[in-house]
């Protein structure tokens, strides 16, 4: 799973997000900048896995499944009320 956090989202991203959150600690807290920048990035992480996010490759199949199943259902319901135009032209 954090194969395709990572493939999703670039990796100097969340170390720019780790280095803005660490730099925004209290100035006595800065000696320790590495370690929260280290520990913030591990945060971040396990946040983004547990979002349970997809490819941009699987978003963009699933967009074109759902893009085609919505035509075919336009279509059918054209056929179905075409027919029950029909079966009302025929029983009149």
């Amino acid at each position: 799973m954090l194969a395709i956090v990572t493939r999703m989202i670039d990796p100097k991203l969340i170390d720019e997000l780790s280095a803005h959150l660490s730099a925004s600690m209290p100035t006595g807290f800065r000696t320790l900048q590495e370690d929260f920048s280290k520990n913030f990035r591990a945060s971040l992480e396990a946040g983004l896995v547990k979002l349970d996010l997809v490819t941009r490759e699987e978003f963009d199949v699933q967009s074109a499944v759902l893009a085609r199943t919505r035509e075919k259902l336009t279509q059918l319901e054209r056929q179905v009320k075409a027919l029950e135009a029909q079966l009302k032209k025929d029983t009149d």
